[in-house]
């Protein structure tokens, strides 16, 4: 009667332990918004005399307990320095790649507004420093069918798509479609990628991440909504927003999280309310999707929890 006893209570931990190992698969991925390495930051950097690294020492415990975490990477990082007419430019250096590595950046957005600051030949630079970093590049290619192709993540069973585009007209820049850029892919066509992909992979999760909005707004407009209800629509699981400067409201809709804008999150302005960000970790498992918010408050350019 022992021996039973004993081979019955092995045999409901071992289930037990099962049990737990699949309930606990899950795959979390952290977002930010927009991440400067120039200007006022660079000052920073070089007041310091150091690395990029510091910036990031209050949040990379968060990136780093994450499966991936994706930045919006505000500037080039590259020696080329060949600026485009327009108001606003910026460069990083490339070294500072690394810093965003070890700080726990996996992936970074360059569907924005800033990344062809330094021209195509800049451009083409941020992506080769990135992935001799580690980092993928979101939302640029070697053209347009490239630059609007999902990066896929995945863990175990479980798998996501993520698209990233810009929503913006871009100063001075000219679309090549076959040449090196950042997607710059109308909301109708993104919607039939997302239908295309969802018809292949039903079980894979899509994460749409836009520079878009206005400036300083603290609510997206009435397009913005529009939008993220076709894409939600259309399958997309998650949508995450930047380039406002400012974090801006985020609504459930069918059961699907939007984040319209997560404000800055490495950055030098001062303005009412650009000293604030959002990190927001999705979290994928069996059940589903689930988040969490982190709000940050930037201080001399680094964000803080």
């Amino acid at each position: 009667m022992k021996i039973f006893k004993t081979i019955l209570f092995f045999c409901l931990l071992l289930s037990y332990s099962c049990k737990q190992e699949i309930t606990q698969e899950r795959l979390t991925v952290c977002f930010t918004g927009d991440v400067l390495l120039d200007r006022g930051v660079r000052a920073e950097i070089e007041r310091r005399k150091s690395s990029a690294d510091f910036l990031f020492e209050n949040v990379s415990k968060i990136f780093k307990s994450s499966d991936a975490t994706i930045i919006n990477l505000e500037c080039p990082l590259t020696d080329t320095v060949t600026p485009i007419n327009k108001r606003f430019i910026f460069r990083g250096e490339p070294i500072w790649a690394s810093s965003l590595k070890r700080s726990g950046v996996t992936h970074a957005v360059l569907a924005n507004n800033h990344s062809m600051d330094q021209g195509r030949k800049g451009l083409i630079a941020t992506n080769r420093h990135l992935t001799t970093a580690g980092i993928q590049s979101l939302g640029y290619g070697e053209n347009q069918t490239e630059a609007c192709k999902p990066v896929f993540i995945s863990k175990d069973s479980i798998e996501i798509a993520v698209f990233s585009c810009v929503r913006l007209p871009l100063e001075n820049w000219v679309i090549l479609d076959e040449q090196p850029g950042v997607c710059q892919i109308s909301i109708e066509n993104l919607c039939e990628s997302i239908k295309c992909l969802k018809e292949k992979k039903p079980n894979c999760h899509i994460i749409i991440v836009l520079h878009w909005g206005l400036e300083y707004q603290r609510h997206p407009v009435i397009a913005q909504r529009k939008d993220a209800r076709l894409l939600i629509n259309a399958g997309a699981d998650a949508i995450i927003g930047h380039h406002p400067h400012v974090i801006q409201d985020e609504e459930i809709y069918n059961g699907k999280p939007i984040f319209y804008s997560l404000g800055n999150f490495v950055f030098d302005q001062n303005k009412p309310y650009t000293n604030k960000g959002l990190i927001v970790q999705l979290i994928f498992d069996k059940k589903g999707l689930s988040y969490k918010k982190y709000p940050v408050t930037i201080k001399r350019c680094k964000p803080y929890l």
